[in-house]
């Protein structure tokens, strides 16, 4: 994922994606263990996607915080 796409999502759409990678992550470590994970750099890249989304998410919740404190 690239962050472009990142950063043209909203805040509802991130917390789902980043709900939605962490599930993806959970699988691929189960697959893991199980010895049936065909790509191991799979879940470098979804760490790594996760990261991006709460990184953005964590820069779209300052940027409300501080226009809610200007505004009052």
């Amino acid at each position: 994922m690239k962050m472009s796409e990142i950063n043209e999502m909203t805040e509802v759409e991130l917390v789902a994606k980043s709900r939605d990678l962490r599930q993806e992550l959970f699988r691929l470590r189960l697959q893991k263990v199980a010895a049936n994970l065909e790509r191991p750099s799979d879940i470098r890249a979804k760490r790594r996607d996760i990261a991006r989304c709460e990184t953005q998410l964590s820069i779209l919740r300052n940027k409300n915080e501080e226009a809610a404190g200007k505004d009052s």
